[in-house]
């Protein structure tokens, strides 16, 4: 009986099988090969890349963007003309775009890594031009309608820079594997060159990057000032209905410094709180007075605007995604709130002892207080018999009316001028949006005792950069979040960001150079003329693995001949393969087979 025996055993591949499955939707063994990747494969990788580089930052940017989510809520609000909360939506294409692409971009890099030629599958391809689109169009999008948001990648890496720079030198590291692999493989010395140059530029740019980062909380422990107070825009309008006096009193709870107040005038001259310029969002106007809903606010009497509901929609919309985390109780007493009068909330700041920030919107014309709205405005203040110094006043129109009427009042412009215009024009302070102004410029009007106030901060990290900047105040809708930050985030002394910088550089440097010394150690024997007795297709299989087929069976048939044309298999080593020991062996071979041929012949 034969028993037959298999020609070759393969061993199962899965890792390999995974990796070009995925990639290539190539599972078989034949389908796979070492042969150089065509230029076509390779600007689909340049085109991956470019595409990895623009979900990261897009992703980045929208995870940061988090504290304006609801700025972008309202903008999208005042341009659709309805409610709703966009930002997850946005939040959750941009995670899964980011994590596919991602996925992609390692798979292609194992692939240069084990030397497996890439050949993107067509679906692939699609999708990623799918995502990549996307991403243009997006970035276009906020460009154009929201341009100044991307001040928010500036301003983060001032919380993140430090961390940011050793993660990026730690990934950047790590490629040198792939880097001197690479080199190793390549036989040309222009691309060799070409390739280690751009690499090392990299990394001196990322171990010299701290000279150009700065970070406000790098800085002297003793230089800090005490935490910047915390204003309650419109009350606490995450934890109840915004403008309420349920919401002024949970700012209260939260242990807020002071409301921020838009005021409109009735139409029968009473001064109450509402943002919006219709009652269409934040009231049931549209139940009660079906025609008028899009009116502005000031043209309804109080005897009307207070009958109307302004806790409802908190309910139904959940702008924040805080509504559901509220009590029986609550939930009942914010489905009940009405709109509030500004009297109301001053009497409330009066009893706290709390600062309010006013700001006024003019009635339309034909209004009967158009022209004396100010006046209108200072008798609620006056009759509620809050302290003059408490009231920070920020309209411009007729300030000089309003000087000469409450000259106690701290006067706030939201006009940026130089610390000089400020003093001489009689201003006490500044209300800017928290991309206007930077560190050095709050510590220059902190300088000539002008106080700063920005808007809107509503993250903890937001917060503990600015004030390590030395803001003295933030306008936010996140009292409740804010009032629990008791120090910055982190804080850095000089000299210990001098020693982790100069900690990792070290580490990267050594273990690059292992790396490369390791990939390169054959190559670098062969320099050093301790292996001169190699030939260089010796080299070339012990250190390449990234070569086609054709190639290396070319270069094993020579490194063949050449060792049994050379002679280094002597007879000494017991070599098969060596001259001498080839002729040996035949000689053996035959003289002993003459032996006992002649031993045949004489019997």
């Amino acid at each position: 009986m034969v028993k037959h025996q298999p020609l070759q055993y393969y061993e199962p591949q899965l890792c390999l099988s995974f990796l070009t499955g995925i990639y290539g939707c190539r599972w078989k063994r034949y389908q796979r090969s070492h042969d150089s990747t065509t230029k076509w494969e390779q600007l689909w990788f340049l085109i991956l890349s470019v595409t990895f580089f623009l979900s990261v930052t897009w992703f980045y940017f929208w995870w940061e963007v988090h504290n304006d989510y609801n700025e972008f809520n309202w903008y999208m609000y005042k341009r659709k003309g309805y409610w709703s909360d966009w930002s997850v939506p946005v939040l959750a294409l941009a995670g899964a775009g980011f994590t596919y692409v991602t996925f992609l971009q390692i798979l292609a890099l194992c692939h240069i890594t084990v030397g497996q030629q890439m050949n993107l599958y067509w679906m692939h391809k699609v999708a990623l031009m799918m995502v990549l689109v996307t991403l243009l169009v997006a970035m276009a999008s906020i460009n154009q309608m929201w341009k100044e948001e991307w001040d928010i990648i500036l301003i983060s890496f001032q919380a993140t820079a430090p961390f940011l720079h050793v993660g990026a030198i730690a990934v950047v590291t790590l490629l040198a594997w792939l880097v001197a692999g690479q080199f190793a493989r390549s036989e040309r010395i222009v691309f060799q060159a070409l390739f280690l140059i751009l690499y090392v530029g990299v990394l001196l740019a990322l171990y010299l990057l701290p000279l150009v980062i700065y970070s406000p909380c790098i800085m002297n422990r003793e230089d800090l000032g005490p935490r910047p107070d915390i204003i309650g825009n419109r009350g606490a309008p995450m934890l109840a209905p915004e403008n309420t006096m349920m919401s002024f009193q949970r700012a209260v709870e939260q242990q807020a410094d002071g409301f921020f107040v838009n005021v409109t005038i009735s139409y029968d001259g009473v001064a109450f709180v509402m943002h919006d310029t219709t009652l269409r969002r934040t009231t049931n106007v549209e139940e009660v007075f079906r025609d008028r809903a899009l009116d502005n606010a000031a043209t309804f009497n109080w005897t009307d605007l207070k009958e109307l509901n302004a806790g409802r929609w908190f309910s139904q919309e959940d702008p924040f995604w805080t509504a559901r985390e509220l009590s029986g109780t609550e939930m009942e007493e914010a489905l009940n709130q009405s709109l509030c009068r500004l009297a109301d909330v001053l009497q409330l700041a009066v009893r706290r002892n709390l600062s309010v920030m006013v700001d006024l919107w003019r009635p339309p014309a034909g209004h009967p207080y158009r022209s004396t709205w100010l006046n209108v405005t200072l008798d609620a203040i006056f009759l509620s018999g809050i302290p003059h110094q408490l009231v920070k006043w920020l309209p411009g129109e007729e300030r000089w009316l309003v000087r000469q009427i409450a000259p106690r009042f701290q006067q706030v412009t939201s006009l940026k001028l130089n610390a000089t215009e400020l003093r001489s024009q009689g201003f006490a302070g500044l209300n800017l949006r928290y991309n206007k102004i930077n560190a050095d410029q709050i510590r220059d009007y902190a300088s000539r005792n002008i106080s700063t106030n920005v808007y809107l901060v509503n993250d903890p990290w937001l917060l503990s950069v600015l004030w390590c900047a030395g803001v003295q105040s933030v306008t936010s809708d996140a009292c409740q979040l804010l009032s629990k930050v008791q120090t910055p985030n982190w804080m850095m002394q000089p000299d210990e960001y001098l020693t982790l910088w100069v900690t990792a550089d070290i580490i990267s440097v050594t273990i690059v150079v292992g790396i490369f010394i390791l990939q390169n150690y054959h190559l670098i024997r062969w320099r050093l003329g301790s292996m001169r007795s190699y030939n260089p297709e010796q080299i070339m299989l012990s250190a390449a693995v990234r070569r086609s087929s054709r190639d290396v069976n070319i270069m094993k048939e020579k490194l063949i001949f050449s060792e049994i044309n050379n002679g280094l298999g002597s007879s000494d080593d017991g070599s098969l393969c060596s001259e001498s020991g080839f002729d040996g062996y035949m000689n053996d071979g035959v003289g002993g087979l003459g032996s006992r041929g002649r031993k045949n012949r004489m019997d």
